[in-house]
């Protein structure tokens, strides 16, 4: 039970590497926060991983309900001592063909997300001297991956805000990395292979292992993170993409 006794919030909980990543934190004995825009979803991920997890249904590019979403957490659970900010799903599209609702959308659901959950939970985190904080990011944001421009303008800021917060906070025993998976094989991905899109091929084209990934590969990367034994990790963009990129 190596996460006994600590309190982890999943956002985007109710997505395939949220709920990987919650499942596997579950079995280590992490008390549970899980946060989704979708209610439905979300109450049958709380239901067949842990029964005792505090959902949270809403928005979290708002801050007023990411505030919410932690605080609630604390009050439940005493404090935070680990966050996964997994909550996105950008537009992909070509640069031009974005509107300016699309374009918010992606910048909201990524970056925005990220940075009020943060906020959020970081003063629980300095009250205690502890932290794991991961976000997830994209390999995307290296290869320059068609139609992910604008999707990387905001997983980009995901990457970028680590380091500086990694370096902030390092005194308080608060470690901040981003976990950077390829295209993962998610309930959509798995729809568009099966219609024969020829996207999903392009886009699994320029992985030298020839798949997307399984959430779990990428849940698998998150927990060692979470970990007490990762405290010297920090700062760091780690990639799970089947050697996308490699370096």
């Amino acid at each position: 039970m190596r996460f006994d006794g600590k309190t982890a919030l999943v956002t985007g909980g109710a997505s395939p590497i949220g709920q990987a990543v919650a499942r596997r934190l579950a079995a280590g004995g992490a008390n549970l926060a899980l946060a989704d825009i979708n209610s439905e979803a979300l109450e049958a991920v709380g239901a067949a991983i842990s029964p005792d997890a505090l959902l949270s249904v809403g928005d979290l590019s708002d801050e007023a309900v990411a505030n919410d979403f932690v605080q609630s957490a604390i009050k439940r659970f005493g404090q935070v001592d680990i966050l996964v900010n997994n909550a996105g799903g950008g537009v992909i599209e070509w640069t031009p063909d974005h509107t300016a609702t699309t374009i918010r959308q992606t910048i909201d659901r990524n970056l925005w997300t990220t940075i009020w959950t943060t906020r959020a939970a970081l003063p629980s985190m300095v009250e205690n001297d502890y932290g794991r904080i991961v976000n997830i990011g994209a390999d995307s944001v290296r290869n320059g991956l068609f139609m992910h421009a604008i999707y990387n303008a905001a997983k980009g800021g995901v990457h970028a805000i680590a380091s500086g917060l990694a370096r902030e906070y390092a005194r308080y025993d608060i470690t901040v990395n981003v976990v950077a998976p390829c295209m993962v094989l998610t309930p959509q991905v798995i729809a568009a292979k099966k219609a024969g899109l020829p996207i999903v091929a392009e886009m699994e084209a320029v992985i030298p292992k020839g798949r997307s990934a399984d959430p779990d590969e990428v849940a698998s990367m998150v927990s060692y993170l979470c970990l007490d034994e990762a405290r010297f990790v920090t700062g760091q963009v780690i990639s799970v993409n089947g050697g996308s990129t490699m370096q």
